[in-house]
């Protein structure tokens, strides 16, 4: 435990010591790096870890600075309420260009990013009562408790205590129900929303929270410089800010303030080492930079933190599933209650019918298989279903409610969960973890309370429930292991535990037989027949009739679109038009 934190320890102590034991030049370097991971810290968290890519976190540095340099110069406000004005400006642009650039996909959130960055750069130095590109000058020191911090080395210990505060919030936040939903972030938004995350509420919070760090790191520096223009603002720094993070490891928090620390003193030593080997001053670094991040991306795609991690004992975070009270399961229907019926389902893609006048039902305690060969439409049934398409036509009710229309996230609310015919999992998350998504919907801690660590006992409930859930599907020996260790089979198993952790009543899976081996596929049967057992009603999508027959209720066959039978298992299996679509054998 303790070699686990002595990378904190000597942080610690370099921020105590620091200040009064290095030479004034490396104080200043010292405190520029806090500033800087203090954005980095905001980009892991939305880019590393969100999987949203930004380039213009400099221009939210600007908003922070600008924001205290005109308030405390112009109208003579306290730095200290400037600090709110500036983050309440700040949250409010936020929100604003998140909700038209988090709705991209692809390369295109990136260049919205740039787009609004170089706009808000432009907009700090056209504006004349921000003293355009001269700036702003004669910005007040800072005051705590009545002493002034007007030198780098008293101001460092405010910055440092800053930081460490946001690196603090931002583990209790990822190691909570909303930091999970952000991290299923990069699971695909599908799975994600099945498991009930709201991903556009998700997406903004990730946005917000980087933003917000971003001009608190502008609020230090301006009170650190006592000066402010335009500079330090550009795309030029938002890049920079982007390879601390991705030099550091960009999905690790630690990675933040290794990367501001490897890329601030690289730079001023460059500056200084090569003039003298080349002859000639320019911006030499700049190209040194290009060359080691072409080359780090290769060796070492993670980042360094990763690097050094791996040379520390690993963390295991042991859970005593009998010591949190259980979370509140919704009513279950009586067994024979019928929980799924579709109508007269049609859905077209254009001149394409997927689906045409598919009706079927599915009732509590009972298997129904959906069969067919590949391409007969049974995955788009499937979407129908569960929410991911609407239905052309045709009508889905789910416990009397009807439901088409309804997004995967509101469906899976009202006790309906799935698993998926690829898995997807987060891989790097323990097997505890990555179940616990699933209780999603059971917690409503938000992000306050949740970075302060005030959740504690809605945490240890949620996650007593998904080690519940582990063990009930028979992979309680996995408990902490990462998810992508296991095999194929226990990964699919784990996707049945994720859903169940949703306390569904119905529960739709989708080819969980695929690529399993003979004995995975008995052990996964197995499961399910005991899951029925306990009054479960569950949707089978396969196209392995062996592995189907001897397990479900009943059987609805599939063929181009269109329902070609239905009936016990033992009918199926002599129904001539089921026989010629299979062409008598299963694909």
């Amino acid at each position: 435990m303790m070699a686990r934190r002595l990378p904190l320890v000597a942080l610690l102590a370099l921020v105590a010591l620091g200040p009064r034991l290095l030479p004034e030049f490396y104080v200043t370097l010292f405190n520029y790096i806090g500033l800087y991971g203090l954005v980095a810290l905001g980009l892991v968290l939305l880019t590393g870890i969100g999987g949203m890519t930004s380039f213009g976190q400099g221009a939210f540095v600007g908003l922070g600075a600008y924001a205290t340099a005109y308030l405390t110069t112009v109208h003579g406000l306290s730095p200290w309420a400037t600090l709110f004005i500036g983050l309440a400006v700040t949250g409010a642009t936020a929100l604003l260009l998140g909700a038209m650039t988090l709705r991209l996909s692809g390369h295109y959130l990136p260049l919205g990013t740039i787009a609004w960055g170089i706009s808000l750069y432009y907009l700090f130095g056209n504006l004349d009562a921000l003293g355009g590109h001269t700036g702003i000058t004669g910005i007040p020191a800072v005051s705590l408790f009545g002493l002034s911090l007007e030198s780098g080395r008293d101001f460092g210990y405010l910055i440092w205590a800053i930081t460490l505060a946001a690196l603090w919030a931002t583990q209790n936040l990822l190691a909570s129900r909303q930091g999970r939903a952000i991290r299923a972030l990069k699971g695909g938004s599908l799975m994600a929303e099945s498991m009930g995350v709201d991903i556009a509420r998700t997406k903004i919070i990730a946005f917000l929270i980087a933003a917000l760090l971003a001009s608190l790191s502008g609020w230090l520096y301006a009170h650190l410089q006592r000066f402010v223009n335009p500079t330090p603002f550009s795309l030029h720094h938002g890049i920079e800010y982007l390879f601390m993070a991705v030099v550091g490891g960009a999905a690790s928090l630690w990675g933040a303030l290794l990367g501001a620390g490897v890329i601030t003193l690289l730079n001023e030593w460059l500056k200084d080492l090569l003039p003298k080997l080349l002859g000639a001053s320019g911006n030499f670094e700049m190209i040194v930079f290009g060359v080691m991040m072409v080359l780090l991306l290769q060796y070492a795609p993670n980042g360094l933190w990763p690097l050094l991690a791996r040379r520390l004992p690993a963390p295991r975070r042991e859970i005593a599933v009998s010591d949190a009270q259980p979370l509140t399961q919704r009513d279950k229907p009586a067994s024979g209650t019928t929980l799924l019926e579709v109508k007269a389902a049609v859905k077209r893609f254009g001149g394409l019918v997927a689906v045409n006048d598919m009706s079927l039902t599915v009732k509590a305690g009972e298997i129904l298989a959906l069969l067919g060969p590949n391409g007969a439409g049974k995955s788009t049934m499937f979407n129908l279903v569960s929410g991911v398409a609407p239905p052309t036509s045709g009508t889905v009710h789910f416990l009397d409610r009807r439901i088409d229309g309804l997004d995967p996230r509101r469906i899976a609310k009202l006790g309906m969960s799935r698993s998926f015919q690829h898995v997807r999992l987060l891989r790097e998350m323990s097997v505890l973890e990555n179940v616990a998504i699933g209780a999603h919907l059971r917690g409503a801690a938000g992000v306050l309370s949740s970075s302060l660590h005030l959740e504690r006992g809605e945490e240890a409930r949620l996650l007593a429930e998904a080690a519940r859930q582990v063990q009930r599907v028979g992979l309680g020996e996995h408990l902490h292991d990462a998810a992508g260790s296991l095999p194929l089979g226990k990964q699919r198993i784990l996707e049945i535990a994720r859903a169940l952790c949703a306390d569904p009543c119905l529960l739709l899976l989708d080819e969980p037989a695929a690529g399993l081996r003979y004995l995975e596929k008995q052990a996964l049967a197995e499961l399910l027949r005991k899951l029925c057992g306990e009054g479960l009603g569950i949707l089978l999508v396969e196209h392995d009739m062996d592995f189907v027959m001897g397990l479900v209720h009943r059987v609805v066959v599939m063929d181009f679109g269109e329902k070609i039978a239905e009936g016990l298992p033992d009918e199926i299996q002599r129904n001539p038009a089921v026989r010629e679509a299979y062409l008598g054998g299963v694909e």
